[in-house]
């Protein structure tokens, strides 16, 4: 859907900490924000790669750190 390498890519996050890519020139949907990262797909996969390092969803995290 999003293969042209031009395009330059922004790293979202959601209210569960889950992380995604959004092409930078459109509106993100309902729940999600910026991270601040931004660059070539590749660049924010990478990106994603190194700082969500537990997959968990929030909720679920707290959860079992109770």
């Amino acid at each position: 859907m999003f293969d042209n390498e031009d395009l330059i890519f922004k790293v979202v996050v959601n209210h569960e900490e889950q992380y995604s890519i959004w092409p930078q020139d459109r509106e993100l949907p309902l729940g999600w924000k910026e991270e601040g990262m931004q660059g070539s797909k590749q660049a924010c996969l990478d990106h994603i790669e190194t700082v969500w390092t537990d997959m968990r969803p929030l909720s679920l995290r707290q959860l079992m750190d109770k």
